[in-house]
Formats: C-alpha cells, sequence, structure tokens
C-alpha cells in the first residue's frame, strides 16, 4: 500500500474511510512550466476487513483536508490550502477552497482565503471542473493511480505483479495553480486531513513519502498519524529498527537511512521536472519500487508492477472512477490475507 488503510490493523483512521489520505503527487502542468498541478487522495473505494466498498459519499462534510506547504527548510508550513464539503441534497457534495498563510497555516481549524466556493464534487465519471482566477480545481471519485501487488508484498516480498489497485478507485482533490504562489524557492509539502465531528479538530492522518507510515512506523502508528513533519525525528529509531528487521541493514546505517525518511514530506522545486524520490512525483513514478529498494537494502528492487493506463493527458489527469459492475478484487482472498498481515506484530 502507498498510504491506505493506515490506521490500526486496517482499520480507517479514527474508523472513517472519508479520513484516509493514501497519495501526494506534485509535478509541473504538462505543456505549461508556470504553473503546478498538486493532487491529495484520500478514501479508498474497497474497505479491506469488510471485503467490500466504503461508503458512496466521497469527502466527511465533519472534515478538513489540507495540502501543507513549508517554503523555508524548518517543517513547519507557512502556505496551507484547506478544503471543506458541504452536503447539497441528494448525495451531491460541494468544496471550498481557501488559501492560508503565515500562523493560520501551521495551525488548525478553518481561516485564510477563499479561492473557490461552491464547486460542485464529481460523483460520476465526468470530471466536473472548477476555475478561479488562475487556480484550477477538481473534487471526486477518480481511479486510484497507485499501483502495487499488495498480494506479493504479503507474500514475503515474492512478487508476481498482481495489481491490487487495478480496479480501485479514491476521492481526489486535483488543483492547478502558479508556481509563483508557492514562493521563490523550492517547497516541502505534506496531507492531512482533521476530523470535526466531536466539536474540536483532530488530527487524523497524514503523510507525504509513500509506503513507509505503513510499513515502518510499528507500535508508534496513532502518535505517528496524530503528529507533525517538525517533530518527525522523534521515529528515526522505530523506523531505523524496522530497516534493520525487513533489510538487514547494520543498526548505524539503519539509522542514516531512517533519517533520510523523515521528516515526512514531498520536496518539490516547481522550476525542475518532476521524479520521484528527487523532485515531486508523478502519476506514473514507481514510488513502490523506489520504497521497496530502500525498505530491503537494494535486495528486492520491484514489484512487477507499472502505471495504470487510464491517466488522462489533461486537467485532473486521473482517469475516471470503474464501472461497479466490473470484476474486482473486493470478494478475493486477498482480503483474508491483509486480515492475517494486520495481526503480525510490525505488520500494516
Amino acid at each position: 500500500m502507498s498510504h491506505h488503510y493506515s490506521g490500526p490493523n486496517l482499520v480507517f483512521p479514527r474508523g472513517d474511510a472519508r479520513l484516509d489520505y493514501t497519495d501526494l503527487f506534485a509535478f509541473p502542468k504538462p505543456g505549461d512550466p508556470s504553473k503546478s498541478i498538486l493532487i491529495m487522495d484520500v478514501h479508498p473505494s474497497f474497505d479491506v476487513l469488510q471485503s467490500g466498498p466504503t461508503t458512496a459519499e466521497p469527502f466527511a462534510p465533519e472534515g478538513l483536508y489540507e495540502i501543507k506547504i513549508d517554503t523555508d527548510g524548518d517543517a513547519i508550513a507557512d502556505i496551507a490550502y484547506q478544503v471543506r464539503f458541504a452536503s447539497s441534497g441528494g448525495g451531491a457534495q460541494t468544496a471550498t477552497l481557501r488559501r492560508l498563510e503565515g500562523a493560520q497555516a501551521a495551525g488548525t481549524g478553518e481561516g485564510g482565503e477563499v479561492i473557490v466556493q461552491g464547486a460542485p464534487v464529481s460523483m460520476g465519471r465526468e470530471a466536473q471542473v472548477t476555475q478561479s482566477g488562475d487556480y484550477r480545481f477538481f473534487a471526486g471519485w477518480r481511479s486510484d493511480p497507485f499501483f502495487f501487488d499488495t498480494r506479493g508484498a504479503l507474500n514475503d516480498l515474492r512478487f508476481t505483479g498482481d495489481d491490487f489497485f487495478i480496479d480501485k478507485d479514491v476521492c481526489s482533490i486535483v488543483l492547478e495553480m502558479p508556481n509563483s504562489a508557492f514562493g521563490p524557492k523550492p517547497v516541502g509539502l505534506w496531507a492531512r486531513t482533521l476530523d470535526g465531528a466531536g466539536g474540536v479538530w483532530v488530527q487524523a492522518d497524514r503523510g507525504a513519502l509513500p509506503a513507509q507510515a505503513v510499513f515502518l512506523v510499528g507500535s508508534e502508528r496513532d502518535g505517528y498519524h496524530a503528529g507533525d513533519p517538525a517533530n518527525d525525528a522523534r521515529f528515526i529509531t522505530v523506523f531505523a529498527h524496522a530497516l534493520e528487521h525487513t533489510g538487514g541493514y547494520a543498526p548505524e546505517e539503519a539509522g542514516r537511512v531512517a533519517g533520510t525518511l523523515l521528516p515526512d514530506m514531498l520536496s518539490y522545486d516547481p522550476t525542475r521536472p518532476a521524479s520521484f524520490p528527487s523532485n515531486g512525483r508523478t502519476l506514473t513514478d514507481d514510488a513502490a519500487d523506489a520504497f521497496l529498494a530502500v525498505l530491503t537494502n537494494g535486495k528486492v528492487t520491484g514489484d512487477k508492477v507499472g502505471p495504470h493506463m487510464d491517466l488522462l493527458a489533461v486537467f485532473p489527469y486521473l482517469g475516471p472512477p470503474h464501472d461497479i459492475s466490473l470484476p474486482s478484487h473486493a470478494t478475493s482472498p486477498i482480503a483474508t490475507e491483509l486480515r492475517k498481515a494486520s495481526r503480525r506484530p510490525g505488520s500494516s
């Protein structure tokens, strides 16, 4: 998995699939290097514990969805793009996008400048796109772009190229923005979801770099998901222990490698081509292979799975959601395997 099913024992964060952050992408707009594309994916369409679909409602109206941007290298947000959703009857939703800066961006709670208001959320295959000045915005169901042989990962990393995500969907937030909105320097990015159902905003999930928060945090999962990049150094020891166990690293080298994985932010320079892990992440970058090479100390370098073929050449770039009548892995034995793995010490 990338960051899918990131709660303990494969339970969704705070028990809500809509708050489960899965992936973050950042890359220059194709054909226009003066702009960038940011994509935050949440809410997997399939519940592995229940072996069936999750809720049809894309986003939690009582939640907040944020992309945080550190502009000065201190792992504290200087800019944030925040999305709040509202139900508008008949199962439809609308979205409001805000930009926060300074203390508001680093803090918790609604605020900031409204960029887009009342944008329709796409429930079907047609992408409903909203334009506002230099920004374009999309939110709704799309084909999950993440590709990975999950079954092989559970079979002691013996991969066969069986892509668990080939027929799965996610809920995507896609933002096209001018590069000038980042400021003059390269930035660090991460995403987070917050739950306000109890009357107080509580961070439900967060992340940036694929897979590591699923495979490396062990018993510190809850603390990791509730934390911030600025405090990620406290997890180096936890990451190092997992790397020693899985990759056979010597303790000193495990600590060094763990330090390169934290803080959990995606580095992005919009003036350079995107390529994970050196700069941003495109929808076709094989982030799983890059992580496997680190996790196993070079013993395993790939899972034999490649990018999905349903990606679009134009905004919002993610393929349309799948027809729910199509055959799915949802009823396959992999759900049982995932449940068994979730009960193993140190497993996701």
